[in-house]
């Protein structure tokens, strides 16, 4: 019997809290789909999802981050259009000035009212949910 698993993703909302309104760091992508993306990638094997998630931090952002929490855990089939993916959020803090790295071929610092609109994935959503829950106090609905 052939089984199929989805494939464990990272993604970090990284706030900069050495500025003001604490924006949001994004990537533009390099590799397909291409866009804006929350930095993130996949999990990989031996690995837990809290050092996933500085690693890929780390690698797309140049930015030592503190995790703070796991934020939500998105995996609609189809927020990936290369395969069945889930998504263990979190949310991050860091100080400094981010660097375009890994398959980042650019990045930038976003307050909630400059977000990009050519986002990847599921991220409109990932992002509506956490400027939902900051501002709001909110968490989203599971389902």
């Amino acid at each position: 019997m052939n089984y199929r698993n989805p494939v464990p993703t990272v993604d970090i909302i990284i706030e900069l809290v050495d500025r003001p309104h604490r924006p949001i760091v994004l990537i533009e992508r390099h590799n397909p789909p291409f866009g804006w993306a929350i930095p993130g990638g996949f999990v990989d094997y031996g690995e837990s999802v809290e050092v996933a998630a500085q690693r890929e931090a780390l690698e797309e952002t140049g930015l030592q981050v503190e995790l703070l929490e796991q934020f939500q855990v998105y995996s609609d089939p189809s927020r990936d259009p290369r395969k069945h993916t889930l998504s263990v959020v979190f949310l991050a803090t860091a100080t400094g000035e981010p660097q375009a790295g890994d398959d980042a071929k650019g990045i930038g610092i976003f307050e909630s009212w400059r977000v990009p609109e050519n986002l990847c994935f599921d991220h409109d959503k990932i992002l509506r949910d956490y400027w939902h829950f900051r501002h709001y106090g909110i968490r989203p609905r599971l389902g």
